[in-house]
């Protein structure tokens, strides 16, 4: 019939081609950021039906899939990097990241609290920060000051970790102040170092005056301490010293100058041998001949070394023929950890002098702190840092205790007969 049409007819002009998705082979390759993705495995062929491997009827004019093992078609190949560009190395699926392949990353390490909890603040203790903390019933809390926070850092340095036992001297020349500033530094130590027993040495054999400054009431002296055979406990140790009411123990020099005794280097040996076993910290007031004997033995346990001077030609002129003494006797590592103090024990001291003592000792290295005149220190008598030090003076004694505490690691781990 002219009306119908013929379905074997060749000509297919409208007529749509419907194809199985078993008629085309495996997809080709991709090439995608994560990196190649291989071609599916195809399932296997059922009875009757044609497998995947099947290419089956390919349009005409269109390239046949590639078949497996063989080569790609060049449209499918992966777009080389020009010139210039970095070549591209595809990663495999599923890959670490770079960071955690190093074996050194972990998760909880990047949890910081610093992070997450809020810092909180210190009520201040002094100055108007405290009146406003107290004014609004402590719902506003400025913190505290800078210079309450300078003294809290001071203070963590007095109280930083130390090994074994510390030996400290105080040297200079009569007058300067040595014995009060060996009486300050040790009250600081034993207030602020609570867990360790701090005990004040007395090695001027020129009528030294250091128990007068701590305990006048001291009974015990080298000798007493030397010939004692029962010191087994703490408690037995304290009927020979001497303290003050900041914790600080004492050992006087000989006060009697009807009976004196001198004292010598075998003396000084025994009795510091036996305070060794139930003190950690001594503070050794040093007399001012360098060249004596018992001098030379402080000096050949020392930790560290406080050098005293006046604001002054003379004192200034003492202090530096000292530390040339000790570096040309081989104490140079001694001197590295040496604190020089400059003490205006009068008040008259001008700043220009004081500026150039300083700028003369800091330029080889050593720490200088200028204690400022107190009137609480002039007459004498028991110090107390607590009630009657004005607070800059005590602030650099403070200061000085915490340049020596500096040293606590670099000493402590070593053999002293190293230092």
């Amino acid at each position: 019939m002219s009306g119908q049409h013929d379905p074997q007819s060749g000509d297919r002009s409208g007529a749509t081609e419907v194809y199985s998705r078993r008629d085309f082979g495996p997809p080709p390759f991709r090439d995608t950021a994560e990196g190649r993705t291989p071609p599916r495995e195809a399932p296997p062929a059922r009875p009757g039906r044609p497998s995947a491997a099947d290419p089956g009827p390919q349009r005409s004019g269109g390239p046949a899939p590639a078949q497996r093992g063989e080569p790609r078609p060049s449209q499918w190949a992966p777009a080389r990097p020009g010139p210039g560009e970095p070549s591209r190395r595809p990663e495999q699926r599923g890959a670490e990241p770079a960071a955690a392949s190093q074996g050194n990353w972990s998760y909880s390490d990047q949890i910081r609290s610093s992070e997450l909890v809020p810092t909180r603040k210190v009520p201040p203790s002094r100055g108007w920060r405290r009146a406003v903390l107290q004014g609004t019933f402590g719902l506003l809390n400025l913190g505290q000051s800078p210079d309450e926070r300078r003294q809290a850092e001071l203070e963590a340095k007095v109280r930083s970790l130390l090994r074994g036992r510390y030996k400290v001297g105080v040297l200079g020349k009569g007058g300067t102040g040595k014995t009060t500033i060996a009486a300050s530094v040790g009250s600081i130590f034993a207030e602020l170092r609570q867990e360790d027993r701090v005990v004040a040495i007395d090695a001027d054999t020129a009528f030294g005056k250091l128990g007068s400054r701590i305990d006048p009431n001291v009974a015990g002296s080298y000798w007493e301490l030397a010939a004692d055979q029962y010191l087994n406990t703490f408690a037995d140790m304290r009927t020979r010293v001497g303290n003050n009411t900041s914790g600080l123990f004492v050992l006087a020099g000989e006060t009697s100058t009807a009976r004196r005794r001198v004292l010598d280097a075998a003396i000084y040996r025994e009795a510091t041998s036996r305070l060794d076993n139930h003190f950690t910290i001594s503070i050794i007031d040093c007399g001012s001949t360098m060249d004596s004997p018992v001098t030379q033995e402080v000096l050949a346990d020392l930790d560290a070394l406080v050098v005293v001077s006046s604001p002054w030609v003379d004192g200034a002129s003492a202090a530096g023929q000292t530390m040339d003494w000790l570096a040309e006797n081989g104490y140079t590592g001694l001197l590295h950890r040496t604190v020089v103090v400059l003490n205006d024990s009068d008040g008259h001291a001008d700043r220009k002098t004081r500026a150039t003592l300083t700028e003369y000792f800091s330029r080889h290295g050593q720490t200088v702190i200028e204690l400022p005149f107190d009137g609480h220190l002039r007459p004498g008598g028991v110090i107390d840092i607590d009630n009657e030090l004005d607070r800059p003076t005590r602030r650099r004694i403070l200061e000085i205790a915490a340049s020596i505490a500096e040293h606590f690691p670099a000493t402590t781990d070593a053999t002293r007969d190293r230092r």
